[in-house]
C-alpha cells in the first residue's frame, strides 16, 4: 500500500487530493523563496517537467521529499497536509 493510500484511509482524504494539497504547499513555500519551477526542480535533481506535475498533483513526490526539503530548508511536515 502506499504512503498517499495509507495517509488517504486514515483521513478519509483521496490520495489525488493529498497530492494536490501537497502540491500547493511546495508552490506555496517554492514562490515565498522566491524559485521557479526550474531551479528548484534542477537543486532537487529532478526534471522540471517532472517537478511541475509533482507541484499539480499529478505525480508521487515520496521519492523526492528529502531533497526537495533539503534546497527548500524545511521540514517535511511543512510539506505534507497532516
Amino acid at each position: 500500500m502506499s504512503s498517499y493510500a495509507i495517509l488517504a484511509a486514515m483521513t478519509s482524504t483521496s490520495s489525488q487530493e493529498i497530492q494536490q494539497k501537497i502540491g500547493r504547499n511546495l508552490k506555496r513555500i517554492r514562490e515565498e523563496q522566491g524559485f521557479t519551477q526550474e531551479e528548484l526542480a534542477k537543486a532537487a535533481g529532478i526534471s522540471p517537467s517532472y517537478y511541475n506535475k509533482i507541484e499539480n498533483g499529478k505525480k508521487n513526490f515520496s521519492a523526492n521529499l528529502e531533497n526537495l526539503c533539503k534546497v527548500l530548508k524545511v521540514k517535511s511536515s511543512d510539506i505534507l497536509p497532516y
